[in-house]
């Protein structure tokens, strides 16, 4: 199957304005996709566009309904519902190559009378043989297809720099308790198509790694499991291979680098309290995808109405705080909204309405004159400050503050077992989401704590339900990933680090000064992806399916360096305040962000590609934007799935809950 060329590959040079993952994918939907079939005598008429319940999630997730209208589109049908009829309409189909699919779509062009005049086929993702062999057999169609093509465009932009494959169960089929290979399999080979496409649209080719199987030895028998990352990355590579033979002008040479992880990587992420806009919404609010309700004053005088708002990258007021600490994005408001009054005549005439009496004639009309452009502004504003204030609140109110201390200096080795049994004891009143959060981090760091009765002793004095800690036991099925292994042992002898017997699951990061309390975590893949960067990811621990050109970028490199670990720093407790310099330049905080988001893009380093088997977190999709500024290359997070905490303990409760769906767990 032929795929058709697109202008909108990726470029690194050439005087081609480079454009980000989720543009090329738009421009590939709207131009190579919904444009192409603009031909002929059918370039002035409207054509209906016709998806199935897969691809309609990939276009909703790059494209507007806008966008689609001022293609030609006039109406969205969904394949597997009853249609109406539109003899003199085209239609364009972008479904998935299943046989399912095909039946439908035969059924509606062939015979005497089908639905549409002439059909537009684009497939997601590579058609088999059998399935061209079915349509062609049909006489009656054949003069009726405009096109017929592979898009190989399978996967959800959920963001400017991450994708997901929509694989929700993949923790629970490839982690739980009952392997079952050959359902592993199937999962890990649609996982593998999906991953593909990916390159396939952006017209990339990657020099792939993965994390290698964690066997102590040659006798130790390795489980599906740990074969995870290496299954996932034949299985890419299988299909990138295929691409270069089919796909015209795809890349002979490596043109990116891949990297595939799994959960086990970092156990921790998942479950630590994030404390940036973005992140902190998902996990204190009540929220369906991007969507927030909100109260606001009635127009009438009557009781406040509901508004459904979303919290994405076209509103511009997200769009700068969403990877700023809370604290930091509530200073900011305040900010804003007092230069907006300061600044803007129609704002100060509302505010002082509050406390004056009636407005005069001229008030109102210099009121309603202005209207217009400080109703969007203030709007705006006054969501982001209702819902910092409302975190605000619910950060007191649960004493979050102090349990997020406690879950960093687990993290870092500067708290142990004593301190969460003394916190458990004085604050009966947390959550017990917040506890089994807690207990979590101690069992990824501790697993031994939890043996026998010594968990049951933690479950009673946390007051948990024996459902809780299902996922606190589950932690096991993640094991230990290679990097925070390595840094909790540590590379020296005990004299470095006499005084400290607590164990760190990660060490701090030296030179980089955290401005905020409580920004001191950072994900894993931060720091594999800056030494993947820097050429000194071990080979070992992250072999190479591909030996990569000579020309690929860095490969000149004989073997990676191995540096041992550095002992852990011997940090002091950071003073708790919420108060930052304002020049900060940390790389992720909203100054820093804007500050570099119109920096020249044609200078930006090739490509680097993270993948995570049994999804990712914001704390990891923040990390690659915050690494993109920093290494000067555009780092793109994939994953299965993006969980928040809720979503991912009620996922781990489910790895020996085999009676149970999604639907049925709550925690």
């Amino acid at each position: 199957m032929s795929y058709s060329d697109s202008d909108s590959s990726s470029s690194y040079g050439g005087g081609v304005d480079y454009k980000n993952f989720r543009q090329i994918t738009r421009e590939r939907l709207l131009h190579e996709m919904l444009g192409s079939a603009k031909t002929g005598n059918s370039k002035s008429t409207w054509k209906v566009l016709i998806m199935d319940k897969l691809t309609v999630k990939i276009m909703s997730y790059s494209c507007k309904m806008a966008d689609i209208t001022q293609e030609g589109v006039s109406l969205v049908e969904d394949i597997y519902r009853r249609r109406q009829p539109l003899p003199s309409m085209d239609a364009i189909y972008f479904i998935q190559p299943t046989k399912d699919n095909v039946i439908m779509f035969l059924s509606d062009m062939s015979g005497r009378s089908p639905l549409y005049k002439k059909a537009y086929i684009f497939f997601s993702s590579p058609i088999p043989r059998e399935l061209v062999a079915q349509i062609k057999k049909d006489s009656t169609v054949l003069p009726r297809i405009g096109a017929l093509r592979e898009m190989n465009l399978e996967y959800f932009a959920i963001d400017s720099q991450g994708f997901v494959t929509d694989n929700e169960r993949a923790l629970e089929e490839l982690f739980g308790d009952e392997e079952d290979s050959r359902k592993g399999d199937a999962c890990l080979n649609e996982i593998a198509t999906r991953i593909a496409t990916v390159f396939a649209s952006l017209k990339e080719f990657p020099n792939v790694r993965y994390r290698a199987a964690k066997s102590l030895d040659a006798m130790t028998i390795t489980s599906f499991r740990d074969l995870i990352p290496t299954k996932l990355a034949a299985g890419v590579w299988n299909c990138l291979t295929k691409y270069k033979q089919t796909i015209q002008n795809f890349p002979e040479i490596e043109t990116c680098e891949l990297l595939i992880l799994d959960r086990s990587v970092d156990q921790i992420a998942p479950i630590m309290h994030e404390w940036t806009y973005d992140a902190i919404c998902r996990d204190l609010l009540i929220m369906e995808g991007n969507k927030y309700v909100h109260e606001i004053p009635s127009k009438t005088g009557g009781p406040p109405e509901k508004k459904e708002v979303l919290l994405e990258e076209h509103d511009p007021v997200w769009l700068e705080l969403r990877h700023a600490h809370i604290a930091d994005a509530s200073e900011r408001l305040h900010e804003k909204m007092t230069n907006f009054i300061t600044k803007n005549k129609a704002a100060q005439i509302q505010h002082g309405s509050r406390d004056s009496g009636e407005l005069s004639t001229r008030d109102l009309q210099k009121m309603v004159q202005a209207l217009p452009q400080y109703s969007e502004q203030i709007d705006k504003l006054s969501l982001h400050v209702e819902i910092a204030g409302k975190i605000n609140r619910i950060i007191r109110e649960m004493g979050l503050r102090d349990i997020g201390q406690l879950e960093q200096d687990l993290v870092f080795g500067d708290a142990g077992m004593k301190d969460v049994i003394k916190f458990l004891t004085t604050k009966e009143d947390t959550t017990r989401e917040n506890k089994l959060r807690l207990l979590m981090i101690l069992a990824a760091i501790y697993p031994e704590k939890f043996e026998g009765e010594k968990g049951h002793s933690l479950m009673k004095l946390a007051k948990l339900t024996p459902d809780d800690m299902i996922a606190v036991n589950n932690m096991r099925f993640l094991g230990g990933s290679i990097e925070s292994k390595k840094s909790s042992i540590g590379a020296f002898p005990l004299k470095f680090d006499i005084h400290k017997k607590k164990r760190a699951a990660r060490k701090d990061r030296t030179g980089e000064q955290e401005t905020w309390q409580l920004s001191r975590f950072y994900p894993m893949i931060e720091e594999l992806v800056e030494k993947l960067s820097k050429k000194e990811l071990s080979k070992n621990d992250y072999p190479c399916m591909n030996d990569p050109s000579p020309t690929f970028h860095g490969t000149n490199q004989s073997a990676a360096i191995h540096e041992a670990p550095a002992a852990h720093s011997m940090r002091s407790r950071r003073t708790t305040t919420w108060a930052r310099p304002r020049n900060s330049d940390d790389g992720y905080s909203s100054d820093s962000v804007l500050r570099h988001a119109s920096s020249d893009f044609k200078k930006m380093g090739q490509r680097i590609f993270v993948f995570i088997v049994g999804g990712a977190t914001r704390s990891e999709l923040r990390a690659c934007h915050k690494l993109t500024t920093k290494l000067n290359r555009e780092i793109v997070l994939g994953s299965t799935s993006l969980d928040d905490p809720p979503q991912f303990i009620t996922k781990l409760k489910l790895l020996t809950t085999h009676e149970l769906s999604l639907d049925d767990l709550q925690i």
